[in-house]
Parts: C-alpha cells; sequence; structure tokens
C-alpha cells in the first residue's frame, strides 16, 4: 500500500524529522501490520496510511516474517493468534533485524500472560481487540516511560480469576494437566475455561 500525503490531523504535525509525543517518526514512517482478520486489516491499514504512515500488511506469521526480513519496519502492529502460528515469531524475527521498531500486540482473547511475554520478546505496549485506530496510533506513539491512560472501569472479578488461570497456564508451558493439578482444578473444568474467550 502506498501511503497518501501526511496531514495535520489526529496524527499531529507531520513534517520534519525526529519523533516528538503523538506524531510518527516522519524520517522512517514504515508499518508493518499481521493479522489474519482481513476485513479489520485492511481497515486499520487505510487509518494508519491516513495518519502518515507507509503501510505493508501481512496475514500470516509466514507472510509476516518474510516481509520483516526483506524490509524491517520502523512501527509494527502483530496480532498474537494467526491461523498459521503465533505473533511472538514475527515479533522475535523483527528484533533480530531491529531493535528501534515499535510494536504493539493486539490480542482477540484479552490474554494478558501471553501478552507479557510478548512484551519480553520486545513489544511496547499491547491492546486488546476489537482496538480502534486511534488506541493503535495512541500506543505505536507513545514515548518510552510515558504512561497510558488508566482505564475507567477496573477487571471484574470473573476477568482477575481468568487472567491467574491465563498466567498459571502459560508457567506451566500451557499444561493442561499440571495447570489443573497448581490451580486445585479438575481438568475438564479448566479445559471448559481455556477454550472460552476472557471475560469482560
Amino acid at each position: 500500500m502506498n501511503a497518501k500525503p501526511a496531514t495535520g490531523d489526529a496524527a499531529g504535525p507531520a513534517t520534519g524529522a525526529g519523533h516528538h509525543p503523538g506524531s510518527i517518526d516522519a524520517s522512517d514512517p514504515s508499518l508493518l501490520i499481521v493479522d489474519d482478520d482481513g476485513p479489520f486489516l485492511r481497515r486499520l491499514a487505510r487509518a494508519m496510511e491516513t495518519r502518515g504512515f507507509k503501510v505493508e500488511i501481512a496475514e500470516s506469521v509466514a507472510e509476516g516474517i518474510a516481509k520483516s526480513r526483506l524490509n524491517p519496519p520502523k512501527y509494527a502492529v502483530v496480532d498474537l493468534r494467526l491461523g498459521d502460528g503465533n505473533g511472538l515469531d514475527v515479533i522475535e524475527s523483527i528484533r533480530q533485524r531491529r531493535e528501534d521498531t515499535h510494536i504493539i500486540v493486539l490480542t482477540g482473547y484479552g490474554n494478558i500472560a501471553t501478552a507479557v511475554t510478548a512484551v519480553k520478546l520486545g513489544a511496547i505496549d499491547y491492546l486488546a481487540k476489537p482496538a480502534d485506530a486511534d488506541d493503535v496510533f495512541a500506543a505505536l506513539t507513545r514515548q518510552p516511560g510515558e504512561r497510558a491512560e488508566v482505564p475507567e472501569n477496573p477487571m471484574s472479578a470473573d476477568r482477575v480469576r481468568w487472567e491467574h488461570i491465563q498466567r498459571v497456564y502459560e508457567m506451566c508451558d500451557r499444561n493442561v494437566s499440571e495447570t489443573a493439578r497448581r490451580l486445585n482444578m479438575h481438568r475438564r473444568t479448566l479445559q471448559r475455561i481455556l477454550a472460552k474467550r476472557a471475560p469482560k
């Protein structure tokens, strides 16, 4: 996709090199978006182009890795759950070639444990889907050390419990039997919880 002429809208002034709060690095506006939800991917790509990014898209881990090797981007938005594997592999591929990439992780399952793993691999932030273009832009252009806004609604008790189960599951290398043992929970009960989406 070709970048459209940048304007001074939500992206802020797009002229001049350098990276200022709330604006992209005009000297290198390359952005790779990796997501297997085609309509969402193309909608987000168009929205990011209007904000001044030069966008490349990929719909799989394999395509994301191939494009990151060919042209390591300055910015990246990577979905964790892809049809052919895990978005963490794309993050690793980008980091092997470029250390200054601003990587945002998208997760449709709100799985904090996996998102924490992504951050350890080099992502700078994660967003739960459905994230809109403004959320993605704000996360991509946030300066190191700059704090994200505190969400208005705290997690529900069900969500806190769900996140704890996911964290233990990740600690046990996704071994259901071992996770059930540590949580003192029946294996089938745990499997039912793991199969469901995150509660609100």
